[in-house]
């Protein structure tokens, strides 16, 4: 069997989880967030889904350990706590 051909993700600030294992996030959220930081994006929002929490909680730990995040909260929307708004630190 070979491998999945890669996923290409637009870097525009927004980036649904949904599409990805969640064994990829660990490369995944700090990869995006500097990709984001190279098109001086700081205002990032992470669909997770709502679900059990699971998702949003191996989320909010990447974001706890990466250092250009200044802070990060569900969103304050509709989505509510299916999404997490993060900003980073301008470089």
């Amino acid at each position: 069997m070979s491998e999945p051909e890669p996923i290409e993700i637009p870097i525009d600030g927004v980036l649904d989880l949904h599409l990805f294992n969640p064994k990829e996030l660990g490369d995944l959220i700090p990869d995006y967030i500097e990709a984001c930081l190279e098109k001086e994006i700081y205002s990032i929002r992470i669909i997770h889904g709502k679900g059990k929490g699971v998702l949003r909680r191996m989320v909010h730990s990447l974001l706890d350990r990466n250092p250009h995040v200044e802070s990060y909260s569900l969103a304050s929307d509709r989505s509510g706590w299916g999404a997490t708004g993060v900003e980073v630190a301008k470089q």
